[in-house]
């Protein structure tokens, strides 16, 4: 009976294991998902051949592996910015992001009140460290922009 229990109590777990000691089948399947999800393959079957592993195997896995990238958990941050109702004016924060290095992951406006919008933009930055001072400044620095607040990832 307590060996029941155990099994229905690990059943599901989810852990953190190092690649160095998975089997390549679990390596295999995160590529063959990758390559899916990047658009690299047109189907399962043709990323299964692609990395060299048999369909059932890919079927057996793919719902159960999946891979943590921990740059990426660290590396997002949201931002609250404050625009003068004016045409290009989000253009220019879009573009001011992207100079910066950012992905923009999601943009959320709401409709303009009293002249100016409020604008709530997630993005994750790709290399390094980000200054979020430098970053308000720059962001400060675009017409229009009446204010900037980092409301996650400080």
């Amino acid at each position: 009976m307590a060996a029941e229990k155990a099994a229905e109590k690990s059943s599901g777990r989810l852990v953190l294991v190092s690649t160095d000691v998975l089997p390549d089948i679990v390596l295999k399947v995160l590529d063959a998902k990758s390559m899916r999800a990047r658009g690299e393959v047109g189907s399962s079957a043709e990323a299964c051949r692609a990395v060299g592993i048999s369909r059932s195997a890919y079927y057996k896995y793919k719902d159960c592996v999946w891979s943590y990238e921990e740059q990426l958990t660290n590396r997002i941050i949201s931002i609250y910015l404050v625009l003068k109702d004016e045409k290009g004016v989000l253009s220019s924060i879009i573009k001011g992001l992207y100079e910066l290095g950012m992905n923009i992951l999601t943009i959320n406006q709401n409709i303009p009140v009293d002249s100016v919008a409020s604008v709530t933009v997630s993005c994750r930055f790709e290399k390094g460290t980000l200054e979020t001072g430098a970053l308000k400044a720059a962001l400060k620095g675009i017409d229009g922009v009446v204010d900037v607040k980092i409301i996650s990832g400080e």
